[in-house]
């Protein structure tokens, strides 16, 4: 194991030109190692970096031909995306994980933070996807962390070799602080009302989530099994209205797959053995989630049309979001016993003036088939177990009500087409 200082940081040494570099996510992102890109773009040549969901700042001025791929388009990958720069995959997150795993999908470097602890290291902050490419990859990179913490569950196995390390010590990337406003809120008051007590929560980021979780302080004895953790349910965790006592699967554990928070979810994760961070195998595996009772799936979405067809993808044509765990923790949930999926959105954008039920989505993300609840500032649209034309009158009823005769008219020439 080569240890390089971080002054003299050179990633041109370990990057070919026509490599694919994989680089760790939220939270996990290894900072340093980001930063040296740039640098190693110019001395080596033309190679792909792989990105995962972005809420820093530091690709914003990455050299205008550098080429980047990625599961998505979400946080700030989005402006990378709007620039035409950015090789959307169309994959469910338990693929991507998968592939890598398999060797299926390449990776010939990989970046990834660390942290260090008595016995070796842990991938900090995330047990994702950069963690499992890395026991493929032809090199690996690590970014050691004083200042992030000990993750139970993504400790450091024999299957990977780490071929050099710089040391650093530096705040983790945080993710910026969201104030829900009151169409947040609203939506907060009927999801609340569709979660019962002792259930086991899948939530994201963002106002909406924010909303939902605040929305759920008077529950009694919730589980966290999500893919994401982040500071509210870390509050929540302080406060005992999560306790996962009642969880069927990992009982006494909040288990998720990534960090996207800030320093409070950093200082409880740290060593704390009651939060693990467990591979998508296990956060986002049907089966698992089917096990898991009163398993309740709540996801955003862009957009969702008279049928039922759910949008997570495209707006405005252009990549935003990607399709992420939203399949995967929508098919599980609905598996549970007393479970159910919940798609919360806004009725408009934020203007009012373009609707999000919308006669037609953009993309498919979810099929209808699949699709259980839907939540908007103006209701609830129970679907499962509905004809196609209950769904779209439920759907008119909660859009927003300038919006509704354009739904209706919609529906009208639809059916006498």
């Amino acid at each position: 194991m080569r240890r390089i200082g971080e002054g003299a940081l050179d990633l041109a040494g370990f990057i070919r030109q026509g490599d694919r570099v994989v680089v760790g996510q939220v939270s996990a992102e290894p900072q340093s190692l980001v930063g040296a890109l740039p640098a190693a773009f110019d001395a080596v040549g033309p190679f792909e970096t792989f990105l995962g969901t972005v809420v820093s700042g530091n690709f914003d001025a990455m050299p205008s031909e550098m080429p980047f791929a990625g599961y998505g388009a979400m946080g700030k990958a989005s402006r990378i995306a709007r620039r035409g720069r950015l090789d959307v995959w169309p994959l469910h997150y338990g693929a991507l994980e998968a592939g890598f795993a398999a060797g299926a999908i390449r990776a010939d470097v990989v970046l990834i933070q660390l942290a260090r602890g008595p016995d070796g290291f842990c991938a900090t902050l995330a047990n994702d996807y950069v963690l499992a490419s890395a026991r493929h990859a032809r090199c690996v990179i690590a970014e050691v962390n004083a200042r992030a913490p000990w993750c139970a569950g993504a400790e450091i196995g024999p299957g990977i070799r780490i071929d050099a390390v710089v040391e650093t010590d530096r705040e983790p990337v945080s993710a910026p602080a969201v104030v829900p406003g009151e169409a947040e809120g609203a939506i907060a008051r009927h999801v609340a009302a569709l979660v019962p007590d002792y259930a086991t929560i899948q939530i994201g980021i963002g106002a909406i989530p924010d909303a939902v979780l605040d929305g759920l302080v008077h529950h009694r004895e919730l589980g966290i099994h999500s893919g994401v953790f982040g500071d509210r349910m870390a509050q929540m965790l302080a406060r005992g209205i999560f306790t996962n006592a009642r969880k069927s699967v990992d009982p006494g554990q909040a288990v998720a797959n990534v960090v996207v928070g800030s320093r409070p979810a950093f200082a409880m994760l740290d060593r704390n053995e009651a939060i693990r961070l467990s591979p998508a195998a296990h956060t986002h595996a049907e089966s698992v989630l089917a096990r898991q009772e009163r398993m309740v799936a709540i996801n955003a979405a862009i957009e969702v049309d008279l049928s039922g067809q759910v949008n997570a993808e495209l707006a405005d044509r252009a990549p935003v979001g990607g399709a992420g765990g939203l399949c995967d923790f929508t098919r599980g949930a609905a598996a549970s016993k007393g479970g159910r999926a919940i798609i919360a959105l806004r009725a408009t954008d934020r203007t009012g003036e373009i609707s999000r039920i919308v006669p037609r989505v953009q993309a498919v993300t979810l099929a209808r088939t699949d699709v259980d609840t839907v939540v908007t500032e103006y209701g609830v649209a129970e679907l499962r177990h509905r004809s196609a034309a209950e769904r779209a009158r439920a759907l008119i009823t909660i859009a927003a009500p300038r919006h509704r005769e354009m739904l209706e008219r919609s529906l009208s020439e639809r059916a006498a087409a």
